[in-house]
């Protein structure tokens, strides 16, 4: 046998888990604002402030808008995902143990990218909509749509609401959230993201990592792309190494991200009460 096989395996598994971490890790990293490549332990977002408009006299100088900038600073971290495969084990089995140790790796990194934006959108305190001892409804639904158009966050196809999966059933009772009378077909559930909707201009997500209280109150986000800023110096990584004390390959997944709370006027919380009726 070749001495270099357990190179074809090293770059075969790396590529597995590359693609089982982009086809089945985060549902929520493309819907955030997101930097990649980055070089040093944190990462700086920018954020403009809004201008207005003024009129000016003839030969006058031109008003300036006086922008106001400032920045928000995101903290790396970095995280890793490894177990063993036996060298025997795997004669012994009649299934791929690398492609299940590949695709376990990059669920449990996706997984950890989602906590992170999750983890920043719940420090959100200034639009947040009561569960009122309900769950959700279309007048939340509603209610955070209005403070988008009084906060005059854009309108472009980069709106997103995450929701827990209790929730997600409430709204598939709502005629006007699932029906195409009302919505289109062009909008009915989208088949590049698994169980997502548009409704309102905003494309809705179930997850099951939203945070709940003692009170099974249960956090949702509304939210725009820009609100929310993920950063990332290493993507998933993989290192395979051979332990012949063990007779076993050792796979690390790794990664080292972190994601922070860019601007509050872009997000809502609506919290929903998961009380059994």
């Amino acid at each position: 046998m070749s001495t270099t096989i357990d190179q074809a395996f090293i770059k075969q598994f790396e590529r597995e888990v590359h693609e089982a971490y982009q086809r089945q890790g985060s549902k929520l990293r493309n819907t955030v604002r997101t930097i990649s490549e980055v070089n040093g332990s944190s990462a700086v977002f920018q954020k403009v402030g809004t201008g207005t408009a003024s009129t000016k006299a003839t030969n006058a100088m031109v008003p300036v808008m006086n922008l106001d900038h400032s920045n928000i600073e995101v903290i790396l971290s970095d995280y890793y995902a490894g177990d063993w495969i036996d060298r025997l084990d795997e004669l012994k089995t009649n299934i791929d143990e690398r492609q299940i140790i590949a695709s376990a790796g990059a669920q449990a990194l996706g997984r950890k990218t989602d906590e992170l934006i999750i983890a920043a959108m719940s420090g959100a305190t200034s639009n947040i909509i009561a569960d009122g001892n309900i769950g959700m409804t279309k007048d939340k639904i509603l209610s955070a749509f209005e403070t988008f158009g009084a906060n005059d966050v854009p309108d472009d196809a980069q709106r997103y609401c995450v929701v827990g999966w209790k929730q997600w059933s409430e709204l598939l009772g709502i005629d006007e959230f699932v029906n195409a009378d009302y919505i289109g077909a062009e909008n009915l559930p989208f088949a590049n993201i698994t169980q997502a909707k548009m409704f309102l201009g905003t494309i809705f997500i179930p997850h099951s990592g939203l945070p709940t209280d003692v009170n099974d109150i249960r956090s949702c986000y509304y939210y725009h792309k820009t609100a929310i800023g993920h950063a990332a110096a290493s993507d998933v990584q993989s290192d395979v190494s051979w332990h012949g004390d063990r007779a076993a390959h050792f796979v690390n997944n790794m990664m080292s991200q972190g994601a922070g709370l860019i601007d509050e006027a872009g997000i809502v919380v609506i919290n929903c009460d998961e009380t059994p009726d």
